[in-house]
């Protein structure tokens, strides 16, 4: 069996790493594949998962860059489409909901080449979402659609995808965590920064809707104010830190740093007194670890980490990260309760699944 993995950003590694795994356990003999797409290129948002998380190097680099939405679709389709008429995989996989994922899908359908997505389902049912968008479309497209949450089967379902094509199988993203966790626990990483475990609130931000206009700068302002109850570490995405470089005051208890490797980040998580995000898979880490997150959006396809009480939505709103102190004092550490299936064995069902049947 030939299989290509189409893989562009941070979270796509770490979604994937187990899948490919347990495919090389399940199916040692079959011709794997992975492509990068080049939609994240930094070092710390791309090579280093590579690194950590002991995925194969890529067998071919699409080197699409930063660009619109559009360019950034169509330079995967155009680069990925020969490689697919060369290679002629049994089957494409796609991770996610970024542009690669459906420019992948797309290019793949087009061609006849069946494709499975792992982490369908998911809907804020925001169509001004770019996310959203290839979200909806990959699943409408794909052949297998790997689930990782209840509610992202009744959302197929009500889409119209007929049920056979729906497999709930966990999250691969807690896959990655729970593999790592003798590696990351250990590290006490907030040290290097000055920070003690239990003492600090660990910030990420770098949607388009905060880091593209004022917003960013309100953030900013309310973490200053933050920062004077709490000392408050920001790993600094490349997107944001463009942004901000010589526009804004930073307070002494505002740690701007530079992103932060795949196990790094993971032990800042798991010591840090709250979270404030606006990424997805960090609402899902964070609901595994028990540490309280607060998400900077008015929506989330994750619904079921809110109603496990870990994550608060604020709203697309800055002006409510001063809330965020009382919070935390008035929460404290929660005890973790991760929703079904999310026990580390995920990538192990999808195998199953993609393997042939004898």
């Amino acid at each position: 069996m030939r299989i290509v993995h189409v893989l562009g950003t941070r979270p796509n590694f770490v979604k994937m790493a187990p899948v490919i795994a347990a495919l090389t356990r399940r199916m040692p003999d079959a011709d794997q594949e992975i492509v990068h797409t080049g939609q994240h290129y930094d070092r710390m948002m791309s090579q280093i998962f590579f690194e950590q998380l002991g995925v194969p190097a890529p067998d071919h680099m699409l080197e699409v860059g930063s660009g619109s939405h559009a360019v950034q679709t169509a330079r995967v389709m155009e680069r990925l489409e020969p490689l697919l008429v060369e290679d002629r995989p049994d089957l494409l996989v796609v991770p996610g909901d970024v542009n690669s994922t459906f420019a992948a899908a797309l290019t793949a359908v087009k061609m006849g080449i069946p494709v499975a997505h792992i982490e369908s389902g998911l809907r804020s049912y925001d169509r001004e979402m770019p996310e959203e968008v290839n979200r909806v479309l990959t699943d409408a497209i794909s052949d297998q659609l790997f689930v990782h949450s209840e509610e992202a089967i009744r959302n197929l379902e009500i889409e119209g995808i007929p049920a056979e094509k729906v497999h709930f199988v966990g999250n691969t993203m807690i896959d990655s965590l729970v593999a790592l966790q003798d590696r990351f626990h250990p590290l006490e990483a907030c040290r290097q920064y000055g920070v003690e475990p239990g003492g600090y609130l660990l910030v990420t931000l770098h949607r388009p809707a905060l880091v593209d206009g004022p917003l960013l700068f309100e953030a900013i302002s309310a973490l200053n104010l933050v920062a004077a109850d709490i000392p408050v570490l920001f790993p600094v995405h490349p997107r944001t830190k463009a942004r901000l470089a010589g526009e804004v005051e930073i307070s002494p208890g505002l740690k701007l740093v530079d992103p932060a490797g795949y196990l790094e980040f993971l032990s800042l998580e798991s010591d840090a007194a709250g979270v404030l995000t606006d990424s997805g898979g960090i609402q899902e880490e964070t609901t595994y670890l028990g540490v309280p997150c607060f998400t900077l959006r008015d929506n989330t396809e994750r619904p079921v980490t809110v109603e496990l009480g870990t994550n608060t939505l604020l709203g697309l709103d800055p002006a409510r990260i001063a809330e965020i102190p009382g919070l935390i004092t008035g929460g404290g550490r929660i005890t973790p309760r991760p929703p079904p299936l999310w026990d580390g064995n995920a990538a192990e069902r999808i195998a199953e699944q993609i393997a042939p049947k004898n």
